[in-house]
């Protein structure tokens, strides 16, 4: 039987950032549900960058059904987190069943990989004190107030959490969460 994983995430997510690690998990054999705050159609944005604009544009993007509610999760039955980034996890941090969920992974030193925005799901948690991390590099003072010591680089392992900057760094950062996830939790 494969292993599961659980991505959480909701509206105004980055569609890369779900989509992407979902479809390359899937191709490694592993299970993988998407929770969100309800069962529901997700509405997913494209985060672009533009000449002359100080921060990154975002557009309309896909659409992709939630398999579950966060309150339907049991974290026992996953063998690690992915945390997309986008607009997401902004408003997602003040969920207390999304917060028991993060958590959990911590508090069993899962396989957790966050992107982007991702961490500050991770920061609601206490899960970043003391650890290496990076982020959206707009997020560093956020990291920092967190207690994380901030790494503007395309991808940071430390011990069972594996972070990257945004979409552009996907091949390394799920090519290193590959590694410590086949380290902790082979796909069959």
């Amino acid at each position: 039987m494969a292993l599961k994983i659980l991505i959480v995430t909701g509206d105004a997510a980055e569609s890369l950032e779900v989509l992407y690690p979902y479809q390359r998990l899937l191709e490694e054999g592993y299970e993988v549900d998407i929770a969100a705050p309800t069962r529901k159609k997700l509405r997913f944005v494209v985060h672009d960058f533009e000449p002359g604009f100080d921060t990154y544009t975002e557009k309309p993007g896909y659409t992709w059904p939630a398999d579950l509610a966060f309150a339907e999760v049991d974290p026992g039955q996953y063998a690690a987190l992915v945390i997309p980034g986008g607009r997401a996890p902004e408003y997602l941090r003040g969920d207390a069943e999304l917060r028991k969920i993060v958590k959990a992974f911590f508090d069993t030193d899962k396989p957790v990989a966050q992107i982007c925005h991702g961490p500050l799901l991770t920061a609601a948690v206490d899960g970043l004190r003391g650890r290496r991390v990076t982020a959206y590099p707009a997020l560093e003072t956020d990291m920092q107030a967190a207690g994380a010591t901030f790494q503007d680089t395309e991808v940071v392992v430390d011990g069972t959490l594996v972070s990257s900057r945004a979409w552009p760094d996907h091949a390394g950062w799920m090519r290193e969460f590959l590694k410590v996830l086949r380290a902790k939790a082979p796909a069959v």
